[in-house]
């Protein structure tokens, strides 16, 4: 064997160490201000949406319900059918402008006040500090050895995170069978199969995204993270470093050389990437891991007020105003832009014309089918009659009668009962025998025409074309 075959036989060694990022547990320090007051309100808001609308009662039956079972959600009292899968598809397309005008506007607002991954964190994060202490203290916990404490911690920890998230998981599975029947079934130990397995599998995602991965799924798993430079625009409000004010850095103390040429206003103490979520520093400019949290603006304040120097080093500002030196009026002057004027208007049309087709939607749905079997049939008195299957679907929370008639041919009418009753959110199949006399037409196919009309409410009213065989 040749030394080039021998080499080729060798095993090759590639070094990985520049390919792959070693992960490093982030330890995020608490903070105070203006805007964890706003997110803190935001995640009140969105769990007392979530965790309570699922209770609440309306038309006697739950207010927010997509029961996949019965193939109907009810919404605030409207009832929605499979027929009715456009208004999905317009609800789609009201939150991709709605997202698209915020992220032109506010950049990550979403993301930093209103995304579950956020606010589910954010929840996990404070049960965290509350049982394991502030950012020091977690450090040194996890550094040492395991003892009684550091296990009796960890277990009361997890405890509390299994709870949040079982609790999510049955809430979750609560919108689509009703949470009153999975709550008894739940303490009768009577729960189906499938409403487990997604109980299950939402709480132990929810686990592990809020418990362990946290903001790699904001920078490695979410796609939003990826495209928002698409979105954004020199225009956008983005939180900014101001470098002009603050370099070069130094550590000074309250008062000394506040005006000094030779020394910017970042003191360097390295808060902002403490309290940052994602572990980023927001001095090195705009990141994609940044999800506008703004955790570092309040940071910086508070540093900034114990130093004497004004705030705002680090805010809400644009990357035009930073180059350009806008006012505050000129920032929210540049906001009213082609892209920004756009986005709302579209958006402003398609809500609009959604709201008024919700406004004016008939909850009745009719479907005409002919028999089959026979074009038609010829009666013991000589009239010549054709049958037809009337489906009738009452998407009204309450029960309605229903008259039925007929048109379109001289002298028709329905044979038989006249009036139908169908409960509310049900659907229900009728025989419906049309007659006319022999020779009231001729031969073939004619349109007529079934009007059902609700009684004693006049705008509930449906006219379904369909075609009567002659002889």
């Amino acid at each position: 064997m040749t030394k080039a075959v021998k080499d080729s036989l060798k095993p090759v060694v590639i070094n990985t160490d520049g390919l792959f990022e070693k992960h490093q547990t982030i330890y995020a320090r608490s903070v105070k201000g203006v805007f964890d007051n706003w997110r803190w309100a935001m995640v009140f808001f969105t769990q007392l949406l979530f965790y309570g609308l699922c209770w609440v009662d309306w038309g006697g039956r739950q207010a927010v319900l997509f029961h996949l079972v019965e193939r109907k959600f009810y919404i605030l009292g409207m009832v929605f059918w499979p027929q009715d899968a456009i208004y999905l598809a317009v609800l789609l397309v009201i939150s991709a402008y709605a997202l698209f005008l915020v992220t032109a506007v506010g950049g990550r607002l979403f993301c930093g006040y209103a995304c579950p991954q956020t606010v589910y964190t954010q929840i996990f994060m404070w049960i965290e500090r509350k049982i394991e202490g502030e950012r020091p203290a977690r450090m040194k916990l996890d550094a040492q050895p395991m003892n009684s404490r550091k296990l009796r911690l960890k277990l009361a920890k997890h405890l509390l995170w299994l709870i949040v998230a079982l609790w999510t998981g049955i809430t979750f599975v609560g919108y689509f069978t009703p949470i009153k029947e999975l709550i008894a079934s739940a303490a009768a130990t009577a729960l189906g199969s499938w409403e487990i397995f997604w109980i299950l599998f939402y709480s132990g995602f929810l686990y592990m995204m809020a418990g362990f991965m946290r903001e790699q799924v904001c920078k490695y798993m979410c796609p939003y993270a990826r495209f928002q430079g698409v979105m954004f625009d020199p225009d956008t409000l983005i939180i900014t470093y101001d470098a002009a004010r603050g370099e070069p850095r130094g550590q000074r103390k309250k008062g000394a050389d506040v005006q000094s040429p030779s020394l910017g206003d970042c003191v360097d103490c390295g808060i902002c990437v403490q309290v940052c979520p994602t572990g980023i520093d927001i001095r090195d400019g705009l990141q994609y891991e940044c999800i506008a949290c703004a955790a570092c603006i309040d940071a910086c304040d508070t540093v900034m007020d114990k130093v004497g120097s004004p705030r705002g080093l680090v805010r809400y500002s644009t990357e035009n105003a930073l180059a350009k030196h806008y006012a505050p009026r000129d920032i929210l002057g540049h906001l009213l832009r082609p892209r920004t004027i756009l986005y709302a208007a579209i958006l402003f049309l398609i809500i609009a014309a959604t709201g008024w087709s919700l406004s004016t939607r008939i909850p009745l749905k009719v479907d005409v089918l002919r028999d089959r079997g026979t074009l038609y049939r010829e009666a013991d008195d000589g009239r010549i009659e054709n049958v037809f299957t009337l489906h009738v679907m009452n998407t009204d929370n309450t029960m309605h009668r229903y008259a039925i008639g007929v048109s379109g041919v001289d002298g028709i009418e329905i044979e038989g009962e006249r009036i139908v009753e169908v409960p509310a959110a049900t659907n229900k199949k009728f025989l419906v025998v049309a007659a006319v006399d022999d020779g009231a037409a001729s031969s073939g196919s004619h349109k007529i025409f079934f009007d059902i009309r609700a009684l004693n409410h006049d705008p509930i009213a449906v006219r379904e074309k369909t075609t009567f065989f002659m002889p």
